[in-house]
C-alpha cells in the first residue's frame, strides 16, 4: 500500500501468495512507478525486475551438487545450521549442500584441483541460495528486536546499516553462479587442513571484511590476495566488500539469468 497525501492518490495491491515474494514486490513497485508516477521525459524507464524461475527441482534449474565433481571438497554450509548471522537455519536450506550452475561448478572444481599441489584447498560456506532464503534475511534485518548475533556478526553497525550493501532483496547467489568460501592449508599428505587467517569470520558485516581493508594485517591481506588470485585464475571475480564472496564471470554481453527458489535438499 502506498499513499501520497499531498497529491491525494495512492495504490493498494492485493495478491495471493507468490514464490520469490521480494522479487515480486520489487516488480510491482517498479511497474506502478513507471506507468503512473515517473515522467518518461525526465528519466529513463526503470530496469526490468529480476525474474524468478518456475523451476521446481535442482535438475530443472540446471544446478549440480559440487560433490558430484569434487567428492571430498571441504564445506560447512552455514545457513543450513544456526551458526550464521540470522542465528537459525534459513528458509530453503533443508540440507548442507553446495549447488551451482554447471559451468560455475566445473570452474570451482578446477580451482580446487589447482590448489592441491600447493597444499591448499577450498572450504565452502555457501553456494546457490534460494530466493526464499533471501526473503528470510530481509525479515530478519527488519526485526529490530532480534539482536542476538550483533556481537559476533555486526558489532560496529546497526541493523538498518546492513541494507547499505550487505543485505538486499535480491541476491546473485540465487542465480547459481556465486559462492562464499575460504582457503585451507594442509600437510604434505593433504590432511590436517586448517583455515588461513583472513582477519574476520564468514558473514562479518563491517569494513574489516572488505577484501583490501587496511585494518587487516599484512599476513591476512596476503591470504586474501592468495584466494583472489586462485579464484581469478578460475574465472571468478571478488565482491570487494566481502573477502569470501566470488561470482563466476559469465560473458559480459549476457543478461543476468533468472533467480531460483528450489529448496536445497
Amino acid at each position: 500500500m502506498f499513499f501520497d497525501a499531498e497529491k491525494k492518490y495512492g495504490f493498494v495491491v492485493i495478491t495471493n501468495g507468490s514464490r520469490g515474494e521480494e522479487a515480486f514486490r520489487t516488480a510491482v513497485n517498479r511497474a506502478l512507478h513507471e506507468h503512473f508516477i515517473a515522467d518518461p521525459a525526465a528519466e529513463p524507464a526503470a530496469a526490468a525486475a529480476p525474474v524468478v524461475s518456475d523451476a521446481a527441482t535442482r535438475a530443472e534449474a540446471g544446478l549440480v551438487d559440487i560433490r558430484e565433481l569434487v567428492p571430498d571438497i571441504s564445506q560447512s554450509i552455514a545457513y543450513a545450521g544456526s551458526d550464521n548471522f540470522v542465528g537459525a537455519p534459513v528458509d530453503g536450506y533443508e540440507a548442507p549442500r553446495c549447488w551451482l550452475k554447471r559451468d560455475a561448478a566445473e570452474a570451482l572444481a578446477r580451482v580446487d584441483a589447482a590448489l592441491r599441489p600447493r597444499q591448499l584447498r577450498l572450504h565452502v560456506f555457501d553456494c546457490y541460495r534460494p530466493a526464499r532464503a533471501v526473503a528470510h534475511f530481509m525479515r530478519w534485518v527488519e526485526d529490530a528486536d532480534d539482536l542476538a548475533t550483533k556481537a559476533t556478526h555486526y558489532p560496529d553497525l546497526d541493523k538498518p546499516q546492513l541494507l547499505e550493501g550487505y543485505i538486499a532483496p535480491v541476491s546473485g547467489h540465487s542465480r547459481g553462479g556465486t559462492v562464499d568460501l575460504t582457503l585451507l592449508r594442509c600437510d604434505a599428505d593433504g590432511n590436517d587442513c586448517e583455515p588461513l587467517d583472513m582477519g574476520t569470520g564468514f558473514d562479518f558485516f563491517g569494513t574489516r571484511a572488505n577484501t583490501d581493508s587496511p585494518d587487516a594485517s599484512p599476513g591476512q591481506r596476503a591470504n586474501r590476495q592468495l584466494l583472489v588470485e586462485a579464484m581469478k585464475d578460475g574465472g571468478f571475480h571478488n565482491h570487494p566488500m566481502e573477502w569470501w564472496h566470488y561470482t563466476f564471470a559469465t560473458s559480459p554481453d549476457s543478461a543476468p539469468g533468472p533467480l531460483y527458489d528450489v529448496p536445497v535438499r
